[in-house]
């Protein structure tokens, strides 16, 4: 995998994970820290949060097993011949990326039709 890719991929798993924790689970504490992107030793950056300890523990997950996915042109994770992720993690991230794939999608809807959020 490329490190452009292992990038893209770190930052939008985070970005689903936390739009899904900031939607769902508004009164639970959090817990505010970062992951440092490191992919082949390059230095990538950091990436700052603020999650649920279900969900903390979810971005951690993805995060290695995106770290040690074994495959050079990296398939998504739904197509996959050899899965990663344990089943339980799987249907955890599986529900996370629907849920905040459709918010997002509405949200770039309203923004083309300058319809405000509620």
């Amino acid at each position: 995998m490329t490190t452009e890719k292992f990038e893209k991929d770190a930052r939008t798993v985070h970005k689903f994970i936390q739009l899904y924790c900031d939607n769902k689970h508004k009164n639970t504490q959090k817990n505010q820290n970062f992951i440092e992107l490191n992919y082949k030793d390059k230095d990538l950056g950091k990436l700052k949060y603020n999650l649920c300890k279900e969900c903390e523990k979810t971005l951690k997950i993805s995060y290695d097993n995106l770290l040690s996915c074994p495959h050079d042109e990296k398939p998504s994770c739904r197509k996959c011949p050899a899965p990663c992720y344990e089943k339980t993690d799987w249907k955890a991230l599986a529900k996370i990326m629907k849920y905040s794939g459709m918010k997002m999608g509405l949200l770039k809807i309203r923004k083309l039709f300058g319809t405000k959020q509620k």
